[in-house]
């Protein structure tokens, strides 16, 4: 399978080195931290968190719902009180492993099992390249981050949209943000603004029309991942649970991820910040499964911890880490897929930014995360989309992709007769064996750049960031739009402009 990959990379539109677009999955044993009997600690403290304190709920119609299945609710506080077995009922029947339908059949995946998602950055206000450093994104930068999203194979889901459009209003903008994931990309998506039910029906009425399905179609064959972050600590406002309801009728996977910074939102410690994630993720499960049973709620992590001197939020730390992976026994314990991110804290694109994303990009892999939100493009703690770390960070994620490729062990990739052919003390670079594989035997890089000082420094000496400044240039100009109907196209656009003159007016 790995040199199959290796060999179809140069079977591409760009001129840039790639993979093929394919699935990715784990074939080894997810890393645990902690023992059972420690995942239990936490499973029951979280319990004992929902039955004691409970977590308080600013939607009418969650409290209506979560009262309709046993849950204590004082309309007085908002506050809801979870009896355990209420919440142990309510993990039953979730599927465990569900498909995300693209625009592109062929580029539909499933979530679950040991899949492994790389979805981009979803979220920032700024955008920054070398040229023209950090600014307010615009939306030519979020068209932009889309169509690269879309070049760069590697990401299997168009996760948000890059960076939000500034100069346009707030009230539509997510308009504007998803009819480009819809029509410049042909990959699965998710919607970046999950904070009102109106703006969740606006994604699951695209998302009908860019499928071309109804109502019960979208439900059988769900085509959009969305997901809410409750306002830790212990609170869901009205928007985010009102976007959970929307979702879980319209039988489209959202995960609960809590918000939960060690130190300022949760515990100053690890282990009581998961505790705290897992009471807030249960009870936002619990709420999908009370809109509509069956449906694909799943689990959601982003832990991590605050730098103490400053509050700022920390990210791709050792503690993130270790959360990531105790968070995927969570998720295993109850059947569930798991959500995490590629994180980091650096404001550039430095050797901090690549440490601390292959930090949190091995805590991923490790602990068997199903959805890698932010794989691309994250950088300055999710406050900026980089268009240099959109690039580093595919070069990151191809390489554990091809990591996790099997190893060839045919009497062929072994080449025993050019071991006995060269016999001791010479060399591969002239052998049969060696000449059929000359192009395709070993990983491709994007960015990297293995030739030595003298040559690299005839050559222009770029660094790493300079090469990919370089390279999401050349792929802006070798993108071709996918292939969309005109009809769904205009559809689309006529659903945006009459959504923007309802919500303006």
């Amino acid at each position: 399978m790995s040199r199959n990959i290796r060999r179809a990379r140069r079977v591409k539109s760009s001129t840039i080195q790639q993979m093929p677009f394919a699935e990715i999955r784990n074939p080894f044993k997810p890393m645990e931290l902690v023992s059972s009997d420690q995942l239990e600690v936490i499973h029951n403290t979280s319990l004992k968190i929902l039955r004691d304190i409970g977590v308080r709920l600013d939607s009418m119609v969650a409290l209506d719902l979560l009262k309709k299945i046993g849950a204590d609710v004082n309309r007085a506080t908002n506050q809801v009180k979870f009896d355990p077995a209420l919440v142990e009922e309510m993990l039953t029947d979730i599927p465990s492993e569900f498909t995300i339908h693209a625009r592109n059949p062929e580029k539909t995946v499933k979530i679950g099992g040991n899949a492994l998602t790389f979805a981009t950055v979803c979220g920032p206000s700024f955008v920054s390249d070398l040229d023209r450093g950090r600014r307010a994104g615009t939306l030519e930068d979020m068209r932009n981050f889309v169509k690269l999203s879309a070049s760069l194979n590697i990401f299997h889901h168009e996760g948000g949209s890059g960076c939000e459009p500034l100069e346009l209003p707030p009230e539509t903008r997510h308009l504007d943000m998803m009819l480009a994931q819809t029509t410049l990309s042909d990959k699965g998506w998710q919607p970046c603004w999950m904070n009102t039910a109106a703006r969740a029906r606006d994604c699951i009425e695209m998302a009908k029309i860019a499928l071309q399905v109804d109502d019960d179609g979208l439900r059988r064959n769900p085509g959009i991942l969305g997901g809410v972050n409750t306002n830790s600590p212990l609170l869901f406002d009205d928007g985010q649970a009102d976007a959970v309801i929307e979702f879980s009728r319209a039988g489209q996977p959202v995960h609960i991820t809590p918000f939960t910074l060690a130190g300022a939102m949760s515990p100053a410690s690890i282990g009581g910040s998961l505790v705290q994630q897992n009471a807030e993720a249960l009870a936002g499960i619990v709420l999908g499964q009370a809109a509509c049973r069956g449906s694909p709620t799943f689990y959601g992590h982003f832990t991590s911890n605050v730098d103490m001197k400053t509050g700022s939020p920390a990210f791709g730390t050792p503690e993130y880490a270790q959360s990531v992976i105790v968070s995927g026994q969570l998720a295993r314990r109850y059947k569930l897929p798991i959500r995490s991110s590629n994180t980091t804290a650096a404001p550039t694109v430095d050797a901090q930014a690549a440490y601390e994303s292959d930090m949190s990009i091995n805590a991923c892999v490790q602990g068997h995360i199903n959805v890698m939100m932010h794989a691309g493009g994250w950088l300055e703690g999710g406050l900026t989309c980089s268009f240099e770390k959109l690039i580093l960070d595919a070069e990151l994620l191809q390489m554990q992709a091809a990591f996790l490729s099997p190893i060839d062990l045919s009497e062929d990739a072994i080449g025993f007769d050019a071991i006995a052919e060269v016999g001791v003390g010479g060399h591969f670079f002239g052998t049969k064996h060696t000449l059929e594989r000359y192009k395709d035997a070993f990983y491709q890089p994007i960015l990297s750049d293995w030739r030595n000082f003298e040559t690299w420094q005839e050559d222009g000496a770029k660094t790493a960031t300079q090469r990919a400044n370089q390279v999401w240039k050349q792929l802006l100009h070798d993108y071709e739009k996918p292939e969309i109907d005109p009809a769904i196209e205009e559809e689309l656009e006529a659903y945006v402009a009459k959504r923007k003159e309802e919500i303006l007016k």
